[in-house]
């Protein structure tokens, strides 16, 4: 039973290999991508309520037991985020469907997209660092030949910026792991908790663990996050969202996991080092979403904020305060991509990207301008939309571990971002309307469907969240107690 975990990564690449070789058939390659993140969710769906009943599962490569072998571990946290994925993948889809160029579907799209899902599920499942490693390394190289679909002068630019500081970032990985299994002798993830525990947090394992994040910061765009709004903002609509939603919240996972699994045992140094990144991320994130009023860049600063406000949870490290950011980011993942979407529609239709050279959309564009104003309210934790328990919790958390510092950043951050949002709904949505409804290019319905599958899924996130709280508190419960990953992995070896 347990081999059905390796699934969400297999299937994305087995079906992207196949639709390699179906490259005049669209449709084909239309449906088959699409069946792939239906049959995702179902699974992730099944999984997290196998976990509730039997725990942690694992799944050992080629019979070698943990911790000699790659294995694939599947918690409440990895599950949740394998789900929230699959959701915004299939979105992301059937919005590409009305408004990717036939010469870049022929030129495998779907299967990039596959391959590209691929490695950001694997990199949730993965139970080995270096495993981590291979899975973003999936990721990265398929983003590499995404983020160029257009062949657009900026486009290039960006992606040889975005290309460039992933290759060093994962050059840096590498390092850390080598001197990481240098010195404690070992890769699998529960093993090196075990072993760290043991030795305990030693000078050099602190330096390791401050190289780490600098790794995943510079992954995440925790304050170096100078390469990602230009690199956010240039992609086709549905590349952009998937970047949006996703790429930013795999180095967000992966801090999670080593800062509450491996390196938890000098907070003082490695979570003091994180609120002070946090900190730095809020105001530098803020301070881009109101200057510019290219509408792609306030998104992209956006996402910068979100990462900020995520990881004051991990600073304070309380259990609401983990249940907080856990929650919240989950509904970044959809609104992110939602957001994306809206912002790509809205210049579709106009063929600008500034918002004071558009205005008077909703007169033309109703359903468009109310989904914007939803997802305002949501990003800026609106009750009862998604965006409000995630909020709620960190502050609790924040307030039970004395951090007035980081509570107030983060919620000025909320008000920073209602502003730069709210700008754009106030300016581009009302007033004079600049062009006829014949000029402008129509909605088509692909964009209509997918932007309501996420509007939904921001408000179901907020209505149901006390049927949600069951996941998220197991999955915190296994971030705040590393011994129950270890016993899952390790147990009987």
């Amino acid at each position: 039973m347990n081999n059905i975990i390796v699934m969400p990564m297999m299937l994305p690449v087995l079906i992207g290999i196949i639709l390699l070789f179906l490259r005049p058939y669209v449709k084909t390659q239309r449906v088959l991508s699409l069946l792939v993140f239906i049959a995702n969710i179902s699974i992730s769906i099944y999984v997290l309520q196998l976990i509730q009943q039997n725990g942690v599962m694992r799944l050992d490569f080629g019979g070698w037991q943990p911790p000699f072998g790659i294995l694939f571990v599947a918690d409440s946290f990895a599950m949740l985020l394998v789900l929230s994925s699959s959701v915004v993948a299939a979105a992301c889809l059937i919005y590409s469907f009305s408004s990717v160029k036939p010469s870049f579907e022929k030129n495998f799209f779907y299967s990039f997209v596959l391959f590209l899902i691929a490695g950001v599920n694997g990199s949730f499942l993965t139970g080995d660092i270096f495993n981590l490693f291979v899975c973003f390394e999936i990721m990265l190289l398929s983003s590499y030949v995404l983020i160029a679909f257009g062949g657009r002068k900026r486009q290039l630019r960006e992606s040889i910026k975005y290309v460039i500081i992933n290759v060093v970032s994962s050059w840096i990985f590498l390092v850390a792991i080598a001197y990481l299994y240098g010195t404690v002798g070992t890769l699998n993830m529960a093993h090196l908790s075990e072993r760290i525990a043991e030795v305990g947090q030693t000078p050099m394992i602190t330096v390791i663990s401050v190289v780490f994040l600098t790794v995943f910061a510079l992954k995440a765009g925790l304050f170096l996050y100078f390469w990602l709004p230009g690199s956010y903002s240039v992609p086709i609509t549905p590349i952009a969202a998937l970047f949006g939603a996703l790429l930013t919240k795999v180095g967000i996972y992966a801090m999670f996991r080593v800062f509450t699994l491996l390196f938890y045992q000098e907070q003082q140094i490695t979570h003091m080092l994180i609120g002070i990144l946090a900190a730095l991320t809020l105001i530098g994130g803020s301070i881009g979403a109101v200057a510019y009023k290219d509408i792609r860049l306030v998104a992209s600063y956006n996402v910068v904020i979100a990462v900020g406000f995520i990881l004051v949870g991990l600073a304070v490290a309380t259990p609401s305060a983990i249940e907080g950011s856990i929650y919240y980011l989950i509904h970044d993942i959809i609104i992110k991509a939602l957001l994306f979407l809206l912002v790509g529609t809205m210049i579709a239709v106009t063929g600008q990207t500034r918002m004071d050279e558009i205005s008077g959309l909703i007169k033309n564009h109703p359903l468009l301008g109310w989904l914007f104003f939803l997802t305002t309210l949501s990003l800026s934790g609106i009750p009862p939309l998604s965006g409000f328990i995630g909020k709620v919790l960190i502050g609790e958390g924040a307030v039970a571990a004395g951090a007035y510092v980081l509570l107030a950043l983060a919620f000025i951050s909320s008000i920073f971002v209602l502003y730069s949002l709210m700008r754009i709904f106030l300016t581009s949505f009302w007033g004079e309307t600049i062009i006829s409804k014949d000029e402008e290019v129509p909605v088509k319905k692909g964009w209509v469907i997918s932007t309501c599958i996420l509007a939904l899924g921001t408000i179901a996130l907020g209505l149901g969240a006390e049927p949600m709280s069951v996941y998220i508190q197991d999955a915190a419960e296994t971030l705040l107690n590393p011994q129950i990953y270890i016993d899952a992995v390790l147990g009987g070896n």
